[in-house]
């Protein structure tokens, strides 16, 4: 269907969201069409579209997005990461609550430096980032959330779902948060078969289920939020991994298919691994990161990748023992001053009834 513009009214609103869409980004960009002509869309066919701020959004531009909006592009998240998140937002013991850095970084702004009393995630004038709007640089943007904007203009989210999701479930985020994300490409002029086939051959989408089943590209999540995704395991165990038997880099995905070779090779017996229990569970962390230590960095892992491309480490928990580095941070129960996440977690499936 065609989108034929009535009277000047819904042209200067299509205008101005444009607009609002091009402030945020580093390089703006202007709204498309000389004042009083016909918007362009930027060679699209003026569709109606709920899509049509993110039309125009060029490659490496940080783009404002409404996080409802998002399109995932995996069925499944690990709920325990996204449990740990939630349990250090609401029950943290930090003297700035996380979420504040956590959505600075997201930003590209790096952490909150300032919180005002009464701040809130979803008015970001209530607290202050290290850098401002403008003054982003390349490491901080490099660590940004990443978007590729599909058919219609709709902005398929290619890395941060568990981060969004976290900012969907925390009360004072919601679907009408926003967030910058950085575009990694704009296919909105494709096909949906041709935007599929170019997601997979650039291994932007994920389609396996928690099982390992093929998921088709039609009954992915359609927004972020727990209640949309499955719970894979295998991907929250990957999470408290970091850093101990791999690091995590630039490959999309990356922990899903180190989940994938925990399940299918099962080089570690996790048949008594407990979820809820501390000692149990950081039992099942130690075995699979030694086992990902152990393999040679050649080694097939999963979907073309080795051992090597999916930053498996040389030495387990970068060659210190286990009451040191990131492993015995990790080890911190509930009680201490500074809990380590996994404690976070299972302290806030139990506070909520969630084991």
């Amino acid at each position: 269907m065609r989108f034929r513009v009535p009277s000047a009214a819904p042209l200067l609103a299509v205008g101005a969201a444009l607009a609002t869409v091009a402030a945020t980004a580093p390089t703006a960009f202007a709204a498309p069409g000389a004042p009083g002509e016909r918007p362009s869309f930027c060679g699209h066919d003026n569709r109606r579209t709920p899509f049509a701020p993110y039309l125009c959004a060029r490659p490496g531009q940080l783009l404002d997005v409404r996080i409802g909006d998002v399109h995932p592009t995996q069925p499944s998240l690990g709920y325990d990461e996204v449990y740990y998140k939630l349990g250090r937002y609401t029950l943290g013991k930090d003297a700035v609550n996380k979420k504040f850095s956590d959505w600075c970084e997201a930003d590209g702004r790096i952490e909150a430096v300032a919180v005002q009393p009464n701040a809130r995630l979803d008015d970001p004038s209530s607290f202050t980032c290290t850098l401002p709007v403008g003054g982003e640089t390349a490491d901080s943007t490099a660590a940004m959330k990443t978007v590729v904007i599909g058919p219609g203009g709709e902005p398929f989210l290619t890395d941060g779902h568990h981060t969004l999701t976290s900012f969907y479930e925390t009360p004072d985020g919601g679907a009408d948060l926003h967030v910058r994300l950085r575009v990694l490409a704009n296919l909105s002029t494709l096909t949906q078969k041709d935007f599929w086939a170019r997601m997979q051959a650039n291994k932007w989408v994920y389609l396996s289920d928690p099982e390992g089943r093929p998921v088709k590209t039609n009954k992915l999540p359609t927004s972020v939020g727990l209640a949309n995704f499955q719970d894979d395991k295998y991907r929250s165990l990957l999470y408290f991994g970091r850093d101990i038997g791999y690091t995590q880099n630039s490959v999309p995905f990356q922990e899903f298919y180190w989940g994938s070779w925990i399940r299918d090779a099962a080089p570690v017996d996790l048949t008594a691994w407990n979820r809820n229990d501390l000692t149990g569970y950081l039992a099942a962390v130690k075995g699979t990161t030694e086992a990902m230590v152990a393999l040679p960095k050649t080694a097939p892992v999963n979907n073309g990748f080795t051992a090597a491309d999916l930053g498996a480490l040389d030495q387990w928990n970068a060659g210190k023992a286990a009451g040191k580095g990131e492993f015995d941070k990790l080890s911190k129960p509930y009680t201490d001053a500074k809990p380590g996440k996994l404690a976070y977690a299972l302290e806030y499936k139990k506070v909520n009834g969630l084991g």
